[in-house]
């Protein structure tokens, strides 16, 4: 099996292990550099390493380690990359994070003068790891072979949809058995019926079926194997729908497999109080120390805005919070006083040309949100959740989109598991791609995924992901 449940959420062993690998490689590095200092006389004096130290050290940098999304795009994006997405986690992250933290905790500082040295180490260190792990990840010995059962459309675009990214999860797609003459898949990736089930996923080494059959089989004369997948799921052969495969390896709900048994069902969507009353207290927390703590960046942001284009400074729109009821919600303005001129809700477009120099900036670094502080303070938002949507757009979309108002369900956020998935949406095809993953996020959210969307939000800011 390559992956574990914890919870409701499934996690790749593969990458649970190597996450394991490099926190103890970068848990040794204090010592490998005080070993080196002593030993060979490398490197400035008073290096001082303990479990303590080399614990916070190590911590550090995993959590830039998953703020810059490193895993999974050193086996899609390449080499470089990985590299790159690796400095930025290190020296810059953790370089900050750790010279804060010293500046602050003196006693956990092991010799800041060698910090530099120290990440230098660990930087090394981590890489030749990665990259062993992407040629071993790769490997066609080690991956988990799985096959589709269908050649229709939806076998076709699970094809389609999972090529890259299953490479990234150790995942291979054999081929898409044929359940019909009405075939989509390209006949390199068909496969005939087998007359045995089991002895076919024997030979051919598969751990997994999914099933992805079209809906029109049975008109077509095709018959579903039931007793044939039953006795494969018997006898240790995983029998799989689509949607739940498309939930597991993507972390999204494909929208066009969803029926509303699957939300009565199911064990997510569930309400809880005591959830809710907790995940109140920690808005409220962060909320608050933001506050404090960036008054002055947003001071500063507001006379840019109003030293570029005057007042009003900040913009307020109406939006679609939980259960469906309205509140405002506040941004820095980044637009012309004049965007919407004619009165009417309009998508913001790419390289908008109603956009200021200082909009494009605070749009870049996310700044232009930071009013929204306000929003979760009152409880209006949280700090995770689905982005709430105008109410222009929100009746259209709910005539054009089923199950658009199951989001709704769940209290909008100022950052959310689509925005990590899923660029800037402007249209009605971009909001219903985005709302299969807020239908995830809506069944299996938690506090774990909640603080892991808040770390993994950075790279968004940082690399300007999803700007408009």
């Amino acid at each position: 099996m390559s992956y574990i449940r914890f919870r409701k959420h499934y996690l790749h062993t593969p990458y649970l292990v190597l996450g394991a690998l490099e926190f103890a490689l970068l848990f040794a590095t204090l010592f490998l550099l005080q070993f080196l200092q002593l030993r060979l006389g490398l490197f400035t004096t008073g290096f001082h390493a303990t479990p303590t130290k080399a614990f916070i050290f190590a911590t550090v940098l995993s959590f830039g380690t998953l703020a810059m999304g490193v895993y999974l795009a050193m086996v899609r994006e390449g080499f470089a990359s990985m590299f790159f997405r690796t400095l930025v986690a290190f020296c810059f992250l953790g370089g900050v994070g750790l010279s804060v933290l010293y500046l602050v905790l003196p006693s956990f500082d092991p010799g800041s003068s060698n910090l530099f040295w120290a990440v230098t180490l660990a930087t090394g260190m981590v890489t030749v790891t990665r990259q062993g792990f992407v040629h071993l990840v790769g490997s066609e010995q080690l991956a988990r072979r799985v096959v589709v059962y269908g050649t229709g459309s939806l076998a076709k675009r699970l094809m389609d949809e999972c090529e890259n990214d299953l490479k990234a999860l150790g995942i291979r797609i054999v081929g898409c058995i044929e359940d019909s003459e009405d075939s989509h898949v390209e006949p390199k990736h068909r496969l005939p019926k087998p007359q045995n089930w089991f002895d076919f996923c024997k030979s051919n080494d598969i751990a997994e079926i999914i099933i992805a059959p079209q809906e029109r089989r049975r008109t077509n004369g095709g018959t579903f194997p039931l007793t044939e997948l039953m006795a494969c799921k018997l006898r240790g052969i995983e029998v799989t729908s689509a949607l739940s495969f498309y939930e597991r390896e993507l972390k999204k709900a494909k929208l066009e497999l969803v029926q509303p048994s699957w939300i009565m069902y199911s064990d997510g969507f569930k309400a809880s109080k005591s959830r809710d009353v907790s995940k109140r207290l920690f808005d409220l927390l962060i909320a608050l120390t933001l506050l404090f703590l960036l008054f002055p960046v947003i001071l500063v942001t507001a006379l840019a805005v109003f030293l570029e284009s005057g007042r009003p400074i900040l913009y307020s729109q109406n939006r679609v919070g939980a259960h469906g009821r309205l509140f405002r919600m506040y941004k820095f303005r980044s637009m012309r006083q004049d965007a919407e001129k004619e009165g009417k809700a309009v998508w913001a477009s790419q390289n908008d040309s109603r956009v200021t120099r200082v909009g494009a900036f605070i749009r870049n670094t996310r700044l232009d949100e930071l009013p929204q502080l306000y929003n979760v303070i009152r409880g209006q938002m949280s700090f995770v959740g689905p982005r709430p949507e105008r109410p222009e757009f929100v009746e259209d979309l709910k005539e054009k989109i089923p199950f658009y108002d199951t989001r709704h369900y769940v209290k909008p956020g100022l950052m959310g598991w689509a925005q990590l998935k899923y660029p800037y949406g402007a249209s009605v095809e971009d909001a219903r791609c985005k709302l299969e993953y807020d239908l995830y996020y809506s069944k299996n959210h938690s506090f774990l995924m909640d603080l892991l969307i808040m770390i993994q939000t950075v790279e968004v800011v940082l690399l300007g992901k999803g700007v408009r």
